[in-house]
């Protein structure tokens, strides 16, 4: 079963929103949740836990549960508060004359406390988030970004990456499978082939999708 990225998502009850990543437990190279975001205000992002995806067909993922479900799963984002100092500019005070004009500047009455908003994305420890574009790294160099994953339904683990936009391929998805797959970090996929190894790789136009 793929996971394509930057897809539609449907509920049992309708379309629901789009994914916008998975997250990757890299230990046991299983995907564990599908990041889903809706598409009506606020554009929450809700984990999904992968065994409520129930099918992929030509670029539209099928979700198990209904909408309601899915509101009820954690946010992927959540925002904190915190207290800031800010400058309370509260008149207008002494000038600079130029140019036949004199421009007021603004003078500070007092210090005040903000709360300031900050975003956290909730990735459960020891796991990576990946979205549709984390960038692909050969042995010897960029060779790529992620399109989606290749996974078996029945526990979650990883069988392949698609990459697109291979700059030695040109517009075709390139089919690796999970032995290639080294190391990953924040944005960014290491393999362990070489880019001449990876030419060699089954590849497929850009516009093919399969279930």
């Amino acid at each position: 079963m793929e996971i394509p990225l930057n897809a539609q998502v449907e509920c049992t009850d309708g379309v629901c929103g789009h994914s916008v990543y998975v997250l990757i437990n890299p230990i046991i190279d299983q995907v564990t949740f599908l990041i889903v975001k809706e598409d009506t205000p606020p554009n929450t992002e809700y984990m999904v836990p992968v065994e409520f995806v129930a099918e992929t067909i030509v670029n539209t993922i099928r979700l198990s549960c209904d909408l309601a479900r899915l509101r009820t799963m954690d946010p992927f984002v959540q925002t904190e508060f915190i207290q800031e100092k800010a400058l309370d500019y509260a008149g207008y005070g002494g000038g600079i004359s130029g140019m036949g004009s004199f421009y007021y500047m603004p003078y500070i009455t007092s210090e005040v406390s903000v709360q300031v908003p900050v975003e956290h994305q909730q990735i459960p420890l020891g796991e990576l988030a990946v979205h549709r574009g984390t960038r692909v790294e050969a042995t010897d160099g960029h060779v790529g970004h992620v399109d989606e994953f290749v996974v078996n339904k029945v526990d979650g683990s990883i069988t392949h990456l698609v990459m697109r936009e291979g700059h030695l391929w040109g517009q075709k998805d390139v089919i690796i499978p999970l032995s290639a797959l080294g190391e990953t970090r924040e944005d960014t996929v290491f393999l362990n082939l070489d880019k001449q190894q990876i030419e060699s790789l089954p590849a497929f136009p850009v516009s093919r999708r399969w279930s």
